[in-house]
């Protein structure tokens, strides 16, 4: 089966890239394609607590604007998730650290109950105060992970994104009590995604800052993406359900927009499975998915509200076959690597955490309501872990091409004025700027002929700005007014928008672009003198 590139329905990191560094260099552990590497749990553990925050405090503020029964206690729920990230962060800065971002952090999930009790009263001018203390919490907290990380996550891009998180939440809020509720469900779908590049650039940080306590690993690896990507539709697909089906007993105005928005993930769910098992593999999924899946929960619901217990019991009963059919599917597609019993036995775990979220709710007892949630919601993270993990034992190849990240840093950095000399060798990760000796986490190579290099190595010791696609395995580099575009396995690249060709194609070592040495000489405008004897390459330019 060949792999197809998994689409990852989930923003850019654009908000905090190129501020936003990972380690270079590729670990034996990620080099064997694993989803369970210390990094990329810390990435999962972050996916879970962010992306729960976020649910928790959009299903806050709307509960507390209906002044609905729930509401006291959806909000203890938000702040219990703000206790559980207490341990998470301790681990990593210790039990002062933690403390600090608690003080931090908690505080500010009340500034949820006072921008609604402002619209309640509409109250403009408590609603500007608001505001105000949420710019406070924006910087306070950003100059927090910006100390914290070492400067890993800068303070400045910290708060942009901190920043555009509680626009986001404030969206979905002024979005809901304006009665649009198509745009209410679009803006949480957007807000919830972001949510996982925030963990994604957060581990990065992290892990650039400590590589010994996660052994040497990123977060971002094609491993790494796909059990986030499966984090974030699974947990986003239990979110909406359980909210669904609330809204639908309730009969709420808003029902039809959040199935709508129920649809739209069923959709991305369905492209993420086609871009790994075709798209034949990802028809069956939508048909499973839907049939006695999504169609027997709204079932429930309508017979609920009809009190029909019979439809109640036929439509539960679906959920069974459901669960049967699915885990049989996911056992085949993935050859095994995922027993079928062992995901049919997940999946009814699933089910049955929906349906007590739903029943709780349904009796009033809404303590319970937000206990079973979380234990729901929680439990997704863990299916992510193992049909990733069962994915990438499966095509153990796919995933092993690492991401660009900066280079390696260098022993010396480079001089304020224009680079005039680079020095460097065949098989050597050592090389000299200007006469400073500088290291590379990828060595120059040979291959038949021509010399290979790092496109980034040299963008970055240039001071050359590097964009890379990893849905096209592109390289964009900006430099001196011109672009340059470099494709993985492409014999041509683009020079301002023309097609130029290169003597040999560009390839992917341990997570670097190699490229024509001479190619990026021409293109930077260096002159290159090769010396056989040592076989090496000084590239001179004059300024």
């Amino acid at each position: 089966m060949k792999f197809k590139k998994l689409v990852a329905p989930v923003l850019s990191l654009s908000l905090l890239v190129p501020a936003v560094g990972i380690a270079g260099g590729a670990s034996a552990a990620e080099m064997e394609a694993s989803a369970d590497t210390k990094a990329v749990e810390l990435r999962a553990t972050l996916d879970h607590l962010l992306s729960e925050h976020f649910v928790l405090a959009t299903t806050s503020m709307m509960k507390l604007y209906d002044r609905a029964p729930d509401a006291a206690v959806v909000q203890a729920a938000l702040e219990q998730n703000a206790a559980d990230m207490e341990p998470a962060i301790a681990s990593i800065y210790g039990d002062a650290g933690a403390a600090e971002f608690d003080r931090i952090f908690s505080a500010h999930n009340s500034y949820t109950e006072e921008f609604v009790q402002a619209e309640l009263a509409n109250d403009d001018e408590a609603r500007e105060d608001a505001e105000e203390e949420l710019e406070e919490f924006v910087q306070e907290f950003g100059d927090f992970l910006g100390t914290a990380t070492e400067g890993n996550l800068p303070a400045s891009a910290a708060k942009d994104v901190l920043r555009k998180h509680e626009n986001q939440v404030i969206e979905v809020f002024d979005a809901y009590i304006d009665g649009d509720y198509d745009e209410a469900y679009d803006s949480f779908r957007e807000g919830f995604g972001m949510m996982f590049d925030i963990s994604g650039a957060l581990a990065g940080a992290i892990t650039t800052q400590f590589p010994d306590k996660f052994d040497e690993t990123m977060p971002d690896t094609p491993a790494g993406d796909l059990r986030s990507t499966l984090n974030h539709l699974a947990s986003e697909h239990f979110a909406i359900a359980a909210l669904s089906m609330q809204k639908g007993v309730d009969e709420a105005d808003d029902y039809s927009a959040i199935l709508e928005a129920q649809d739209a993930n069923t959709a991305d769910f369905t492209a993420a499975i086609a871009s790994i098992y075709g798209q034949a593999g990802g028809n069956q999924f939508m048909t499973i998915w839907n049939t006695n899946h999504i169609e027997a929960q709204e079932a429930i619901v309508d017979a609920t509200v009809d009190g029909d217990a019979d439809a109640i019991d036929d439509a539960r009963d679906r959920l069974d076959v459901f669960a049967k059919n699915f885990g049989e599917f996911l056992g085949t597609a993935t050859e095994g690597n995922l027993p079928a019993q062992a995901a049919v036995e997940a999946v009814v775990m699933h089910e049955n955490q929906v349906l007590d979220t739903f029943d709780s709710y349904n009796s009033n007892a809404y303590t319970q309501t937000y206990k079973d949630f979380r234990e729901g919601y929680a439990f997704m993270f863990g299916v992510g872990k193992t049909l990733g993990t069962a994915i990438v034992k499966q095509n153990p190849a796919d995933f092993t091409d690492m991401p660009e990240g900066p280079v390696f840093p260098p022993t010396a950095p480079p001089a304020d004025a224009p680079v005039m000399s680079i020095w460097i060798q065949i098989n050597s990760t050592t090389f000299f700027v200007d006469g400073n000796e500088m290291m590379s986490d990828v060595a120059p190579m040979n291959v038949d002929g021509t010399t290979y290099v790092s496109i980034r190595t040299l963008a970055d010791v240039l001071g050359a700005q590097i964009e890379w696609d990893s849905a096209t395995h592109t390289v964009t580099t900006h430099s001196g007014g011109n672009i340059v575009k470099i494709r993985a396995g492409s014999d041509t690249a683009t020079v301002n928008g023309q097609s130029v060709m290169l003597q040999a194609p560009v390839f992917i070592e341990q997570g670097r672009t190699q490229v024509p040495l001479r190619f990026v000489a021409e293109q930077f405008g260096w002159e290159l003198d090769w010396e056989p004897s040592d076989w090496s390459v000084t590239l001179t330019q004059e300024m």
